[in-house]
């Protein structure tokens, strides 16, 4: 009996006894701290992955598509090399043959008879004048000479290769590896910048970025084979029904590119002038800058109307030599050709950048279960565009139109008062505030003068936006797998979107 009342009482004394509570409490609040510590790990890697992974996206478009329009400017400045190279070697011809030079005796000769006639007259500014023709005539022709004699000595330099370059194609062979180069170039680009962003990688392996073409075809590879991406025209090499049209449309605007170059307009009073689709610069070509002092000094041989007369006819003749080569490339369809704007942008200058990622590896699997398996998958959409001109400050009087200032509405910088044209730039770093000047000219916003908007390969500003994502072929693209050149043998589980068009893609779309 005693022993069964004490082993009583014992069990009374435990049901009241509180001692290891704070053990047991212990316990299960670790075990509560260590599932929210895991949540709180996996839900921030899903939304730094997420974040990673629509950054790789972005950088896939806007790298890829940046390449594929340097591209797009490497083949316009090429055709301006190209056109620069025909007026030169044109320049060097005259240079060599100097034809120009047999008629400025004669000219001289009968300048100096008119100077003895004036010196005969009984008025004596006459006489002065037949004095000054007499006294200049040998000095125009000693400066011929000596003007001759410089151009030819610099064509036995240049000559053979400029007419090298032409025989050997150089620069439609460039162009044509850059046609071919750009688009694997482009698709390594947006590879590298997916890359980029999936370090570390925390063991869901390389972060893969793909540039897709609107047709559901990646960019380079094989697909350029039937397909190309730099929407371009090799007119002696790309055959069609318009084939002999496109010939015909390069040979007119080589020549026609090339006299801006050379230079056999009106002379250094030349204004800019808007010349059919893009804006040519008269001022500031060959033949202007090395006759600009017999332009204005030296007129009476009219040296610099009959060399720009012979080069010019030294640059036709060159052209007729190579009728079906060394041809700019042209762009695929003119802008006045195009039907719907933005069905052609779609197509032809608009590009997507998926990134694809393996699924992330859980902490506390057990747990915390990836109701997802697939890959994980991001995109973005990138257009190739020419811009327009840029809003500046603009001075109108008496002068020309200044340089630009620069800004945009809102954010105009002082303006200071224009001074005496461009060799006079304004000094006062203040601006009227009735928006005049003691020049009697006024400062106005427009666009920014000298900037070309041409859609077309004469143009170098090709450059590329990030716009919302709106494709039509989006779902298609996203349903297919990642092959790109360089990548290996990593493979991506797809999501099943379940047959989901572009307007169920757009509801949850926030890109």
């Amino acid at each position: 009996m005693p022993h069964a009342c004490e082993g009583l009482r014992y069990v009374r004394r435990l049901h009241r006894d509180e001692t290891g509570t704070i053990s047991i409490l212990t316990v299960f609040a670790v075990l509560t701290l260590a599932a929210l510590l895991g949540m709180v790990m996996n839900v921030g890697r899903q939304v730094d992955g997420k974040i990673r992974m629509q950054n790789a996206a972005d950088a896939t478009a806007y790298s890829g598509a940046l390449v594929v329009a340097r591209g797009m400017n490497a083949l316009a400045f090429t055709n301006h090399l190209l056109f620069d190279v025909f007026a030169l070697t044109a320049f060097c011809r005259e240079a060599r043959d100097q034809h120009s030079d047999k008629y400025v005796p004669d000219i001289l000769a009968a300048w100096k008879k008119a100077g003895e006639q004036f010196q005969k007259s009984s008025f004596p500014k006459f006489q002065r004048l037949g004095t000054a023709i007499i006294q200049q005539a040998p000095l125009e022709q000693a400066l011929v000479d000596a003007f001759s004699g410089w151009a030819k000595a610099v064509s036995e330099i240049l000559l053979p290769t400029l007419e090298q370059i032409l025989q050997d194609e150089m620069i439609p062979q460039f162009q044509r590896a850059v046609v071919a180069a750009y688009p694997d170039m482009a698709q390594q680009a947006a590879l590298e910048a997916a890359l980029a962003n999936g370090r570390p990688e925390f063991g869901r392996g390389n972060l893969c970025g793909v540039l897709w073409r609107t047709n559901v075809v990646p960019v380079g590879g094989a697909g350029e084979g039937y397909s190309r991406t730099l929407p371009v025209i090799d007119p002696v090499l790309d055959s069609g029904a318009s084939q002999s049209q496109r010939m015909r449309e390069a040979r007119e605007q080589r020549l026609e590119q090339a006299k801006l170059y050379l230079g056999v307009g009106r002379g250094p009073t030349s204004i800019p002038t808007w010349h059919g689709k893009f804006q040519a610069w008269w001022y500031g070509n060959w033949n202007d800058q090395v006759l600009a002092f017999f332009d204005q000094r030296a007129k009476m041989c009219q040296f610099a109307t009959l060399w720009r007369g012979f080069t010019c006819g030294q640059l036709e003749r060159l052209c007729d030599e190579y009728p079906e080569s060394n041809l700019p490339h042209l762009i695929a369809t003119h802008q006045d050709e195009v039907a719907d704007i933005n069905t052609h942008l779609d197509q032809y200058f608009t590009f997507v950048g998926v990134a694809y990622w393996n699924p992330i590896a859980e902490y506390g699997p057990r747990i915390f279960d990836n109701p997802m398996p697939a890959s994980a998958v991001t995109f973005a959409q990138v257009r190739v565009f020419v811009p327009h001109r840029k809003l500046v400050w603009l001075h109108g009087g008496a002068h020309s139109w200044s340089e630009p200032i620069g800004g945009v509405p809102g954010q105009f910088p002082p303006l200071p008062p224009p001074g005496d044209g461009e060799t006079d730039p304004p000094t006062r770093p203040d601006a009227p505030e009735n928006g005049t000047d003691d020049g009697g000219g006024s400062w106005t916003v427009g666009r920014e003068p000298g900037v070309v908007e041409s859609w077309d390969l004469l143009n170098e500003h090709w450059t590329v936006s990030l716009v919302p994502a709106t494709v039509a072929t989006l779902p298609e693209i996203l349903h297919e797998p990642p092959s790109v050149p360089g990548f290996g043998s990593q493979q991506f589980r797809l999501p099943d979107l379940g047959g989901i068009g572009m307007d169920q893609i757009g509801w949850i779309n926030t890109h």
